[in-house]
């Protein structure tokens, strides 16, 4: 078996200010890391009950490892109904049972830890669980001492359908308690009510949550919703105000904690809202996930058209010094849309999303890399984009392989089915004949056709092909840096971005195109589509082949 070697990162330099905001300067290990997003349930089933768990997940470190993963950020796994796929929490302190206990999870830190490897966790603190203690206490009375924990109203709000998260899916953001008979607020499904931000006893609460995963060793929180959990009760949902005092103070408590700790921010926001977020001190968000550039990619994969993205590209590169972007092509939702045109996203469902089953929420598009993109051309072009994009790369759990989805799942399960990891029975993710979700058994996406054993053997695959990026991301640094160019005057179709000592290309267009510089340069070609010439030669026009990609190392 061929297994992917990539060298591991070197040491990290110690922070030495335990002040609450220390100079991150000296230690932003988050700048040159893969991060790799994974959920316990669905990852490796240790005990044959059909259900992935911490065991299972310890068992495939080493594999991790092999691949470049630097961060593994986990999905909810605290005791839930599940009714959300473990985003409605009943206990924030807590484990699912089904997946281990606090004994299994510190032995999984410490193997993260021994691989040289970090851990980060999902902290979703927008709503709880209508099964959480804190909510039935809330709703057993108007005089409970949790009644404010949550948002009430005796009467429904006229604007009670507005600011759907789900829109299609939900009725409404308000719902009748059948106890007390008044509405509460809820910006996602009517069993996920909302807390009450403004109470001073659910920010200590929150605190303390922070706290005592901190105090787990965790490396930090990828945190849920972001501009829900910030906005202010008694604001119109569709404009909310912003209490962005409570997402910094947030992020004081976790560098006192724990100074090297990062959080990184699920927020889909416009270019102009960013320094917000971010902070103009860089006291918010240390990450933020880069939807906005998100989008505009998967535009100019469906339609070869590079302007919106260089566009998006040079709107969002003004962050504070010690901010990062994170670049992603998928995650664990639908592809989100809903920052381009109505034009623009019909071209893009047109391409990779044309039957109404593959769309979601009235703006996305619930499908895998893969099976979207169709051509293995294209889809390597995607990911050599996503590591040369100015930020840390993200991916999610089976991308590596290209696995498919499966569209007879409800919503966003469609990409969320088991990881495939062998030809054995049920992928080799379980023993059991009853598994929590369906492993993907026909078709091409089949997993006796797509798993890990069979690409660990072939160097031509896409495991191989997303190694070599890995391994070359972490010899170039200044990818991660702030110092770029977005190169100007290219050919419709043509990406360009310069970092000092390398500059790259790609060619969206499943046609030739041309790039010509205004000034010669002497290059060496590190990475390209096709093998080609690695000496240093003096160029001014660089043909490219369709979908074709070059990095080369500039003199």
């Amino acid at each position: 078996m061929v297994c992917l070697m990539l060298l591991a990162l070197g040491s990290r330099a110690q922070v030495k200010d335990k002040l609450a905001y220390p100079d991150l300067r000296s230690t932003m290990w988050y700048r040159n890391v893969l991060i790799y997003n994974l959920e316990i349930s669905v990852f490796k089933d240790s005990d044959g009950d059909g259900r992935g768990d911490i065991k299972g997940l310890v068992s495939k470190l080493d594999y991790l490892k092999s691949i470049g993963v630097d961060v593994i950020w986990l999905a909810p796994y605290f005791p839930s109904p599940g009714e959300d796929d473990g985003y409605d929490v009943a206990d924030f302190y807590g484990i699912e049972p089904a997946l281990g206990d606090h004994g299994l999870f510190n032995e999984l830190v410490e193997q993260v830890k021994y691989r040289g490897m970090r851990l980060i966790i999902d902290l979703v603190i927008n709503h709880t669980s209508d099964r959480h203690p804190w909510f039935r206490a809330s709703s057993s009375s108007t005089d409970s001492p949790y009644r404010n924990w949550y948002i009430w109203r005796e009467e429904r709000p006229k604007d009670w359908n507005k600011g759907m998260v789900f829109p299609g899916v939900q009725e409404g953001v308000w719902s009748l308690d059948s106890t007390t008979k008044q509405y509460y607020y809820h910006r996602f499904y009517e069993f996920q009510p909302d807390l009450n931000f403004s109470h001073q006893e659910v920010t200590l609460e929150i605190q303390r949550i922070i706290s005592f995963w901190l105090r787990q060793n965790i490396d930090g929180f990828r945190i849920d919703a972001v501009p829900f959990v910030i906005e202010l009760p008694d604001s119109p949902p569709d404009k909310p105000e912003l209490d962005f005092d409570f997402l910094y103070k947030l992020r004081q408590l976790t560098v006192r904690k724990n100074p090297e700790a990062v959080i990184l921010g699920e927020a889909n926001v416009p270019p102009e809202e960013n320094t917000d977020y971010f902070g103009e001190k860089s006291q918010g968000l240390l990450m933020m996930f880069n939807f906005y550039v998100n989008q505009h990619l998967f535009f100019a994969l469906a339609t070869g058209d590079t302007r919106t993205l260089t566009k998006a590209l040079q709107d969002t590169r003004d962050i504070p010094e010690t901010a990062q972007w994170a670049h992603f092509l998928r995650n664990h939702d639908e592809i989100d849309l809903g920052r381009l045109t109505e034009q623009q996203r019909r071209q893009v469902y047109d391409r990779f999303g044309p039957d109404t089953s593959m769309q979601l929420y009235d703006r996305g598009i619930r499908r895998r890399l893969a099976p979207m993109l169709g051509d293995p051309d294209l889809i390597r072009l995607a990911y050599s984009v996503l590591f040369s994009l100015p930020g840390t790369p993200v991916i999610r759990y089976g991308e590596e392989i290209g696995m498919g989805d499966d569209l007879t799942l409800k919503e966003r399960l469609s990409v969320r089915t088991p990881m495939q990891w062998d030809t054995s029975y049920q992928a080799g993710f379980s023993t059991g004949d009853s598994l929590w979700r369906p492993v993907i058994s026909d078709g091409n996406y089949d997993y006796r056709q797509v798993n890990v054993e069979q690409q660990l053997k072939d160097t031509l695959s896409l495991l191989h092909h997303i190694g070599r990026l890995t391994s070359l991301r972490k010899t170039l640094p200044q990818i991660g840096e702030h110092n770029y160019e977005i190169l100007e005057g290219l050919e419709n179709g043509i990406l360009g971005i310069r970092y000092r000592s390398l500059v790259v290309f790609h060619n969206f267009c499943d046609c030739p195109k041309q790039v010509r510089l205004k000034e010669p340069m002497t290059v060496s070609l590190v990475l390209g589509k096709e093998k080609g010439n690695e000496e240093r030669v003096r160029v001014q026009t660089i043909d490219l082949q369709p979908y074709d990609y070059r990095w080369y190392r500039v003199e």
